[in-house]
């Protein structure tokens, strides 16, 4: 899975399949909301239009911490 968001834009795009997989589908799931599918029907990604407006907040994506081996 990668996550990318476009600040500029305020696009955020959640991929679940590699990068280069393009979509046969796309379904809007709400208003600026769109999940798209490969051919086999299965969902490769997630599209979040205006993200900051449809998710209600400041976009943060925090990772974990590795902790030292």
């Amino acid at each position: 899975m990668k996550i990318e968001y476009d600040h500029d834009r305020d696009l955020l795009y959640i991929f679940f399949a590699e990068i280069e997989t393009k979509a046969a589908e796309t379904v809007t799931i709400r208003p600026g909301v769109h999940a798209d599918f490969d051919r086999d029907g299965k969902i490769i990604g997630i599209e979040v239009i205006e993200a900051s407006k449809v998710m209600g907040k400041k976009i943060e994506i925090k990772l974990p911490e590795l902790s030292a081996a």
